[in-house]
Formats: structure tokens, C-alpha cells, sequence
């Protein structure tokens, strides 16, 4: 097959042209754009969606998984546990034996789609996201059941909100591949003659793409790498965390299928499942065949993903996120913000807060000094008022995802510093099984440094008290340098402040979030508008979603004919 063969564009790429459009122009305008509605509307997705995929949710537990294309020697059950009933979820999926079978399939199904243009390529994977779109409930409570997130959240995160930011890859990549011409015409003046070149460029993907998902955020986490990769004409094996299989198997189910009905290799993408005593995540890293990784999850193995020689990583792993309190006009519109920041998800978000900096001597409110315990208290306050809450409080929270949070939480809690507010479980209304946690509050001494130098995922906040806002600013920074940070909130009314906590934090390549009062909170990436992750302090090496994101998984190669 010849490199420089011009084709028409695929039908799909033509009937997806406005939205791969309308995509890149909010990618270059920042502004917000999104192309899935967030809301469960019965009006958007259908009418009795909810009931239909929530029966189909209940018929696939305790059965195998149906829909995956990949070629297959065995099956693998999982160690899915709905954190809501702690009941197994009992759904088996197709795998290998053997992972040289993975990688010998990639390879096999490589061929037509690393030639495929961009645009065919395009308007495939934007149909693959419509037709994921047409399982957003389904997918909704396989991640409810999984992470423990509620439903409401469940839905917009895995749902419109992942298949925004797979979307986002997907614009990227056309935009990033299609910046230069595909063919050229050189001619240079030689005096009495000239030198003509015919010029062919193309973009040359790099090879096999290993994307490792977490048990949070199966899918929104996922779809990123797994798209960026898909668009720039690369194969993808996709190991999932063994406790959240079952939404991103969805995901992949719809690729395989319309890779499939576009004459192209379902195992072009395949889902790579293990369970926690037989786990094969190392031997595919190190496979020579595979030349890029995408990780989300914890230091240790990101920081071993990282350290891989001849790879090529795109890393989103922990850090220490940050609030510095200096000043606000709206005391209450403040706490009540951080308490929800807090407790949403339980603190189980890679961009939730945990050290809060707070003045000894506390903070201006419209100009009027207010007590750091009185800050204290009313932060107490609000988020007891949000958590005990008959209907916000479960919603909020959702439940803990794995039992080594839960008792993390009770750990710390014993750890001798003062307990400012302890953790309650909260009964929740439809699942009395449930698993939750309200959050720790602690009082930290600066002289506990161990303690503040640590990521203490799940739903744990630190206080402490510092000299002054300066003082703040400076431990917020150094942290997010030694330890990474992947968010900042910061309240100051003052312009010069902001300017002197922006200009810290970006030292450590660190976004600050200023003032947030309403329903808008420092935890939440918004995609086609915000990078999520600077990638570049030790929190991750990567960020969803800019140009190097994608232009790493290619290569631009050059030919002359004379």
C-alpha cells in the first residue's frame, strides 16, 4: 500500500465534520463548549433510558460479559464490589492467557488503521462516542457499583463529561496531524535552473499503546489516552483496575464494534483483564512491543511507569492539593463551598483539597478580622450541615471504594494531633449496606511535618495554622514542588495577593482556583477549557488535554521525490 494514496473523506468524518469542527474551535476559544448534555435528561438520552439500562445493568451481574469482539482463550472474573450492597458484582470477561497474545493481536490489527487518514480515523471515533452516549445509564451504574460514586455523579463523570474530554483528544489529534500540508511542491532558484521537489509528509504513529485504568474514575480517566492513541493511528490494550472492569468494558465493547462495522480489526483495541492475585500490569509494561503508557493511579507505580526505559508515559498520579485562606467577602458562601469540595466523593478525587492554610490570627472578611476559630468553627459547621443532611448528605458523599480508605480514615484519626471534627458513618437511604465516611478534620502543627508531607487520600483534611498568608503561600508551593499538586483554592479579595499566590504556585507548575462561592468547585476540570494536570510537578507528567499529549504518540515523517 502506497503512503501517498489521496482518498475521499469517510462518510462518517462528513457527518461528524460540525462537531470534530465546533471541538476545535472550543479548544482554541477556552470557552465552554460541551457536546453531551450532563444531565440524565429523559429528553436527551430517552425517556425510559434510566429504567431499560438499569434492568440491563441487573441482568449482566453474576453473568459474562457480553458484547467484546476481541479474539479470547479464557474468562476472567474480576474483584468488583459494589461499594454500596459490599456484594460481588460476579461478571466474568474475555481475556488471553497469555499477554503475548494481546500484543500478537495488536500488532495483526495494526496495518489498516496506522494507513488510514486522519479524518477516517476522526469520524469513527466520534461515532463511537454517539453510540456510548446510547449506554450512558448503563455505564452509570457500573461505575456507581464500582467506585462508589452516587448516581448523579456516576453518570456525569463516566458518562458526557468523559466522552467531552475523549472528544477533546480526538479534535486534538485531527488539529495536531493536520497542521501541514499531506504533499508540497519545492522549488528553489538555481540561477540558470531551478531544483524541484515533490514533498510527501505524513504522520507515522509509534506503535502499541498501554492505557491502565483506576478504580475511581474508570472511565474518565481512561478514555483520554485511549483516544489520543486511537487517533493518531496506534493500537491500544486497555488494563483496567480489577475492582472497576465493567464501565470501560462498555467503552471498548462500542469501539470493537464499530471498528468492526468499518472494515477495520475489533482487536485494534482490547481489553486486558487480571485480578489482584495474578496481575499482569508489569509484564505488559515492560513488553519491548509496547512503546507508550498512559497511568492513572498512585506514586509508587506511576513513579516505576515513569522510571521504564524507551518508553514513552503520559502520567497522572497523587499530590498535595492545596487551600490558602487570606481574605473573602462571603465567610459563609466560602465554607460552605470547601465543605462540599471536601466531602464530594468522599475526598476520593485526585483534585480534591486536604492541607489548609490558615492565619493564626485569622482572616479579613469585608475588611473585618475574623477569628481563626472562628473560621474553624464555621468550616466544622458547614460541612456537618452538608454531610448530615437527609437528602444532600448521601449524594454528596456516595460511599468509600475500598476498605483500605475506610481505614486510612480511622487511622490518621489515632495519629495524636487534634481531632477538630471525627469521621461518622451516615446511614443512606437506599443502600443500608453502604460504606461511608464523613470527613476527618484534624489540627496540624507545622511542627508535624511528616503529616503534611503526605497524601492522604480519601475523605481526611488537615488545618494548619500558619504566621501569616505569606507563610501559607510558601508551604503551599514548596509541597506542590517536592510532592506535586494537581489543584490550588485560594480566597484573597486583594489584587495584588493574587497576583503574589499565582506567581508562587506557578513556580511549582501549580493552577490556583480564586474565590469559589458557588456551585462551581475547585475538584471539578472542565473539559475543552481547563488542563487537567500541569504536568509539571511531580503529581503527573501529562496533562488532558494539550498539543503534547498527542503529538508524543507520533512522528512526522518527511519524503523527496526529485
Amino acid at each position: 500500500m502506497t503512503v501517498f494514496t489521496q482518498t475521499a473523506p469517510h462518510e462518517l468524518y462528513l457527518h461528524h465534520q460540525k462537531t470534530l469542527q465546533a471541538a476545535i474551535e472550543a479548544l482554541r476559544a477556552r470557552e465552554f463548549y460541551a457536546q453531551y448534555p450532563e444531565i440524565p435528561s429523559g429528553k436527551v438520552y430517552g425517556e425510559d433510558s434510566n429504567e431499560k439500562q438499569h434492568a440491563v445493568f441487573t441482568a449482566q451481574l453474576n453473568h459474562p460479559f457480553q458484547g467484546l469482539l476481541q479474539t479470547s482463550d479464557t474468562q476472567i472474573t474480576g474483584a468488583e464490589n459494589s461499594p454500596f450492597t459490599r456484594e460481588a458484582l460476579g461478571v466474568s470477561y474475555p481475556a488471553s492467557k497469555n499477554i503475548e497474545s494481546y500484543i500478537q493481536q495488536a500488532h495483526a490489527a495494526w496495518g489498516a488503521w496506522k494507513y488510514a487518514d486522519t479524518e477516517t480515523r476522526a469520524g469513527i471515533l466520534v461515532e463511537s462516542l454517539e453510540r456510548i452516549k446510547q449506554r450512558f445509564f448503563e455505564i452509570a451504574f457500573a461505575t456507581q457499583h464500582t467506585t462508589g460514586q452516587s448516581f448523579m455523579m456516576s453518570f456525569q463523570a463516566s458518562g458526557p463529561h468523559a466522552n467531552d474530554r475523549a472528544l477533546e483528544a480526538i479534535a486534538m489529534g485531527l488539529e495536531e496531524q493536520t497542521r501541514y500540508p499531506k504533499q508540497a511542491h519545492w522549488e528553489k532558484p538555481m540561477g540558470k535552473f531551478n531544483v524541484v521537489l515533490k514533498k510527501h509528509y505524513q504522520c507515522q504513529p509509534k506503535g502499541i499503546s498501554l492505557t491502565i485504568g483506576c478504580s475511581t474514575f474508570p472511565v474518565w480517566n481512561t478514555v483520554p489516552g485511549l483516544y489520543a492513541s486511537l487517533i493518531t493511528g496506534n493500537p491500544v490494550i486497555v488494563k483496567p483496575h480489577p475492582a472497576a472492569i465493567y464501565p470501560i468494558a462498555i467503552v471498548i465493547a462500542e469501539l470493537q464494534h464499530i471498528l468492526k462495522d468499518n472494515g477495520f480489526d475489533p482487536n485494534l483495541v482490547q481489553l486486558a483483564v487480571d485480578t489482584p492475585e495474578n496481575q499482569i500490569t508489569k509484564l505488559l509494561c515492560e513488553h519491548p512491543s509496547v512503546k507508550m503508557i498512559d497511568f492513572t493511579g498512585g506514586n509508587a507505580f506511576g513513579n516505576y511507569v515513569e522510571s521504564l526505559p524507551g518508553k514513552i508515559t503520559f502520567t497522572e498520579k497523587a499530590g498535595i492539593n492545596s487551600v490558602i485562606l487570606d481574605s473573602c467577602t462571603d465567610l459563609n458562601g466560602t465554607l460552605q463551598n470547601l465543605a462540599f469540595s471536601v466531602s464530594l466523593y468522599s475526598g476520593q478525587m485526585c483534585t480534591c483539597p486536604q492541607n489548609f492554610y490558615l492565619p493564626e490570627n485569622g482572616i479579613l472578611v469585608n475588611g473585618e478580622r475574623v477569628s481563626y476559630e472562628d473560621v474553624v468553627k464555621g468550616f466544622m459547621k458547614a460541612i456537618e450541615d452538608l454531610t448530615h443532611h437527609e437528602k444532600m448528605g448521601p449524594g454528596t458523599l456516595g460511599a468509600i471504594q475500598n476498605e483500605t480508605t475506610y481505614q486510612r480514615v480511622a487511622t490518621v484519626a489515632q495519629s495524636g494531633v487534634k481531632v477538630l471534627l471525627p469521621s461518622k458513618s451516615i446511614p443512606h437511604p437506599e443502600f443500608p449496606n453502604a460504606r461511608t465516611a464523613t470527613p476527618l478534620v484534624l489540627e496540624v502543627p507545622l511542627a508535624n511535618r511528616e503529616m503534611i508531607e503526605q497524601e492522604l487520600f480519601g475523605p481526611i483534611v488537615l488545618i494548619i495554622p500558619t504566621k501569616d498568608t505569606q507563610q501559607s503561600v510558601a508551604l503551599a508551593s514548596e509541597l506542590s514542588s517536592i510532592h506535586g499538586a494537581l489543584t490550588c483554592a485560594a480566597y484573597s479579595t486583594d489584587p495584588a495577593t493574587q497576583a503574589y499566590i499565582a506567581r508562587n504556585l506557578a513556580e511549582s507548575f501549580t493552577p490556583v482556583t480564586f474565590n469559589l462561592t458557588g456551585p462551581i468547585w475547585v475538584n471539578q476540570s472542565a473539559g475543552f477549557s481547563d488542563f487537567h494536570v500541569s504536568g509539571g510537578n511531580p503529581a503527573g507528567n501529562a496533562s488532558f488535554t494539550n498539543p503534547e499529549f498527542v503529538i508524543k504518540r507520533f512522528v512526522l515523517i518527511g519524503t523527496r521525490i526529485a
